[in-house]
């Protein structure tokens, strides 16, 4: 699941662009899909300019770091993917747009900056140049003026303004949004068409403001406003301005992208050699075990390995040992992703912190670790791990410890038993519904409930699909939900996390419903501090308050991606970046031989010796 929106970790996800739909259904006015009417497009004026630009800035820019991708690249034919679920909506905003399909919707929307991948420098996207203000919470940009919306349309400080606008808008219905766009981003100035600037809410260091204020911007001709704009662009496609666009949406089946042949930023530096398929098709295969069974056929071009039942059990037979099909294993050095159980504390079992300690004390995860998962993943202790100073190492997980999970569950009043040997309070059972959206947890899960059972606890497992797991989720309609949230950024976030302001409302990623009044206080200093020293120490004692709430029970990470891919799908020699993503179908340095797939598939390719490849080149511990 897809997690922290920050506009700089969307645009490190290559891009993906929006302009017509092809082959799925009619675009007449009953069609939600359909662009809105040219002239409400005419009716919209310009925005106008606010502001005299001071005349002492100091302009940066960053052209001077390495491409990341591989000049052998060769672009054409079509990548083929595969996802779990359909998305219940393409709305980059709004209600069900944060689910697993996100980052294929929002990869098209590139920022004002980026990161680079490898030294992890700022470098120029939809910006060229950027200047700082001597008051810590304001920067100046200025557009690229070759930019444009995948419909043709200019991109300019007005699509800027207009963001500002749409983003604090009720009729997007995107609570956090509005809260950021409102709190953090204050102000947008226009200076001319290709010169802005963004305040902030308070001020920052350099790196930290340039991070938070790289906005996305949102097209001002094509939207619309009002109490229907959720319902009528459910399936409206936006136009975007990355390389990719859609070009087939048949529901239910799968979504099809085309690469834009005139894309803008084709000649762009950090761009080179990059977005190479002409074409990727993202199927819906509703069971990973048979979406395995379609890329065996050639029907998919690769296959994440980091499953250990896939790696070690199912990564085998002729086609891996003639070569056909390569392995390999490709460690990473970035943010790792928050994965556990998060604890709704308004539930009335839940909301005893006696009862979270008792609960995390009964989970016997390294159980999990040494057997369903191989010993290949570690045990994660806090949120935010692979943040470098920020992480806090003192602290480490509740360990399995049933002699303490017996007292704490004592203590809590939950001391009788039912025959099932199940803990009982009164008229009530200790039992706890476990909600999770991907069937290959549920070995994970099983070994858990029935470790839990020796305390006393009965955990009930809910499979759903993905993204109605997700949506049951962020209507706090779960006890506990099993998922992770993406890493990334410069460093921890925790306020759309585990600040009450986000606490017992829908569509928000406070799942825990965390209402500490301390920890709030803590969260604002956080964000208004401007010295790293400050930031780090404030993070420590989120980290440290955080574990002693007991809301997350913290389970495993991954520090490497594996996947498995036919030999048609070719690397750079360098194979990967820092942050892995070998074959992000949306930005990856890959590209396909399509003469190769072909003499593969007729079983007329030489065979080889087994490939299996491990790369250390960014393991970090």
């Amino acid at each position: 699941m897809h997690l922290y929106m920050n506009p700089v970790a969307n645009a490190l996800i290559a891009l993906l662009g929006m302009l017509a739909l092809i082959g799925c259904g009619t675009n007449d006015k009953g069609d939600p899909r359909a662009e809105p009417p040219r002239d409400v497009v005419q009716e919209i004026i310009s925005y106008p300019v606010g502001g005299v630009l001071p005349n002492d800035l100091t302009w940066e820019t960053n052209n001077e770091d390495p491409i990341f991708a591989s000049p052998n690249a060769k672009p054409g034919g079509t990548f083929r993917a595969y996802v779990l679920a359909f998305p219940l909506t393409i709305r980059r905003v709004g209600p069900d747009s944060n689910g697993s399909f996100a980052g294929y919707t929002r990869a098209g929307f590139l920022s004002l900056v980026s990161l680079h991948p490898n030294t992890r420098n700022f470098i120029p996207t939809l910006a060229t140049h950027w200047a700082f203000d001597d008051d810590g919470k304001t920067v100046y940009y200025r557009l690229h003026p070759n930019a444009k919306w995948s419909d043709g349309t200019p991109i300019t400080a007005d699509d800027y303004l207009y963001t500002l606008d749409f983003m604090r808008s009720k009729h997007i219905v995107a609570p956090w949004y509005n809260n950021h766009y409102t709190t953090q981003i204050v102000n947008v100035v226009k200076y001319d068409d290709y010169t802005i600037s963004v305040e902030g809410g308070s001020a920052k260091p350099k790196d930290e403001i340039l991070y938070e204020y790289s906005m996305g911007p949102v097209p001002k001709h094509f939207h619309v406003l009002d109490q229907n704009w959720v319902r009528e662009n459910n399936w409206k496609v936006e136009p975007n301005n990355g390389p990719y666009q859609f070009s087939k949406i048949e529901k239910g089946k799968y979504i099809e992208f085309t690469r834009k042949q005139d894309w803008w930023g084709n000649d762009l530096k950090y761009y080179r050699y990059r977005f190479n398929p002409d074409r990727i098709r993202v199927r819906v295969i509703r069971d990973v075990n048979i979406a395995l069974q379609h890329f065996f056929k050639g029907e998919l071009d690769t296959f994440g390995g980091v499953l250990p039942e896939f790696w070690h059990d199912k990564f085998k037979g002729k086609d891996f040992d003639n070569g056909y099909i390569h392995k390999i294993w490709f460690y990473t050095d970035n943010p790792q992703p928050a994965s556990g159980m998060w604890l709704n504390q308004s539930n009335s079992i839940l909301s005893d912190r006696k009862v979270r300690y008792g609960l995390a004390h009964a989970m016997n995860i390294d159980k999990v670790i040494t057997t369903v998962l191989r010993g290949d993943y570690r045990r994660q202790h806090t949120h935010h791990e692979g943040y470098g100073d920020y992480s806090n190492p003192s602290i480490r997980a509740r360990a399995f410890d049933l002699t303490t999970a017996n007292t704490l569950l004592d203590e809590a009043g939950w001391t009788e038993r039912n025959d099932l040997g199940i803990r009982t309070k009164g008229q009530q059972t200790l039992s706890l519904r476990v909600t999770y959206g991907q069937s290959h947890h549920t070995p994970r899960l099983v070994i858990l409930r029935e470790e839990a059972k020796k305390a006393g606890i009965d955990l009930t497992l809910q499979l759903l699909d993905s993204s109605i797991s997700f949506k049951q989720m962020l209507e706090k309609k779960h006890q506990i939900a099993w998922m992770g949230w993406s890493g990334g950024g410069l460093s921890p976030r925790y306020r759309q996390f585990y600040h009450s302001d986000n606490a017992n409302k829908p569509q928000n990623n406070n799942l825990t419903n965390n209402a500490v009044p301390q920890m709030d206080t803590l969260i604002d200093q956080y964000r208004a501090a401007t010295e790293k020293t400050d930031r780090v120490e404030l993070a420590h004692q989120l980290e440290q308050m955080l574990h002693d709430t007991g809301a997350v029970i913290f389970t495993f990470k991954v520090p490497y991606t594996r996947d498995a891919y036919w030999r048609w799908m070719k690397l750079p020699e360098f194979r990967g970046t820092r942050v892995g993503g070998l074959f992000n179908p949306m930005g990856g340095q890959f590209w396909i031989d399509e003469l190769e797939r072909q003499s593969v598939l007729d079983n007329t390719a030489p065979e080889t010796a087994p490939v299996s490849i491990l790369d250390t080149t960014y393991l970090s511990e």
